[in-house]
């Protein structure tokens, strides 16, 4: 993976520290493995993120941040992938999860309505709240187990090119050692 790359995209433990919203995380953020980029906490970091962002909630980055603290994962990506739910992802991906646990409980799904308000949505969230919970949790697992599985494939893969790299680069120096002997 492009670790450096990375490294250098996210905030430092010390910016963080030192940014004044975000001070009372403070000793919070000195924990080492938050920041770390190896396969484990980046593919942790994938799975918590991508199940957050299926969670129709309010602060699915400050459960996305808990979460990742709790695992020893990486932060910046836990919280950074809840925004693949966004104001524009947003209602298409949960009436298809709102869709998904309406057939699983055997029930009609209602139509979806793109000029639908938030007064209108909060009237009948106590007719939709179970299924959308429910197909959320289901496509959030799936979802986040794929991406899960994905990140450690590619780490691996990307770990095996580089000894075969590293492997091929020796194999070429002592052929070339090899022939400068015989000279």
């Amino acid at each position: 993976m492009p670790k450096k790359k990375l490294q250098k995209l996210f905030p430092t433990p010390d910016q963080v520290k030192n940014n004044k919203s975000l001070a009372f995380l403070g000793p919070l953020m000195s924990k080492p493995k938050l920041w770390h980029l190896n396969r484990r906490s980046v593919a942790q970091a994938f799975f918590i993120g991508i199940f957050c962002a299926f969670i129709p909630m309010p602060f699915q980055m400050a459960l996305a941040a808990v979460l990742a603290f709790y695992f020893n994962s990486n932060l910046p990506i836990s919280v950074g992938l809840v925004w693949l739910s966004n104001p524009i992802t947003m209602p298409p991906l949960f009436y298809a999860t709102y869709s998904l646990g309406a057939y699983l409980l055997d029930i009609p799904a209602r139509e979806f309505n793109s000029n639908m308000s938030l007064d209108s949505l909060l009237s009948q969230l106590n007719e939709i709240w179970l299924p959308l919970y429910l197909g959320s949790l289901l496509a959030g697992f799936i979802f986040a187990s794929a991406g899960y599985i994905t990140m450690r494939i590619l780490w691996r893969m990307n770990i095996v090119s580089h000894w075969n790299k590293r492997k091929a680069e020796r194999l070429a120096r002592e052929i070339e050692s090899l022939k400068n002997q015989q000279n």
